[in-house]
């Protein structure tokens, strides 16, 4: 129904916009920056929302008096902000906006006491792991903006995959390449090595985002 897509699939604005110069006309190609709801982000938004409320009330007594308390609860709270981006993208590029936003803010929190060298180190070992995985997150919204028809809209995507528009080969390719990226932010072989390490951030850290919501 025309009426219940425009409800689940609000755009805010048009990110940018590029033309295509041909011998016939200069062709449009806006990328909208919008917000898409559907069943599985509202799960997901109640689930991220609620544990990282439960993760921000029980850090403002466990890091009272911490050297850093202000930048603690600014790298957690855009943890959460990122994570809201990410799980209500209409497009590929917030979905890469969003998931790079996890991966900074992982990185600011595992290395919060940076001052100790295995703190340092073990973010940094998360930072460069979880970037190794995103090499098929880039190679995956590459593919499907060239095989759904030069579009990065995540709805129109699976319109086209789910009608039969991109072969098997290559949709199973590109998936291929997503789940590249799964295995290194959730921490599965062989880009796993970087979780054990991870712990060395504070306990609220690993609570919200190597138990509950990233991994």
């Amino acid at each position: 129904d025309a009426r219940i897509r425009q409800f689940v699939e609000h755009n805010l604005f048009t990110w940018f916009d590029w033309h295509i110069q041909s011998s016939a006309a200069g062709v449009s190609n806006p990328t909208k920056f919008g917000i898409h709801i559907d069943g599985l982000s509202v799960m997901l938004l109640f689930v991220v929302a609620f544990i990282s409320l439960m993760v921000h009330v029980y850090s403002l007594e466990y890091l009272r008096g911490d050297r850093r308390y202000t930048y603690y609860f600014a790298a957690l709270s855009l943890f959460t902000a990122s994570m809201f981006i990410m799980v209500t993208a209409s497009t590929t590029l917030q979905l890469l906006l969003g998931w790079e936003g996890m991966g900074v803010c992982s990185f600011m929190l595992i290395g919060h006491w940076w001052e100790d060298k295995p703190n340092s180190d073990a973010a940094l070992k998360a930072f460069f792991t979880t970037r190794t995985g995103d090499i098929g997150l880039l190679v995956g919204i590459a593919m499907t903006y060239f095989l759904a028809g030069d579009t990065f809209n995540i709805e129109k995507i699976n319109q086209a995959a789910l009608g039969g528009k991109i072969g098997h080969t290559a949709l199973l390719v590109a998936a291929v390449a997503f789940f590249i990226a799964v295995i290194g932010k959730s921490a599965q072989f062989p880009l796993h090595t970087w979780l054990p390490d991870a712990m060395a951030g504070p306990t609220p850290v690993s609570a919200l985002i190597h138990a509950a919501t990233m991994v």
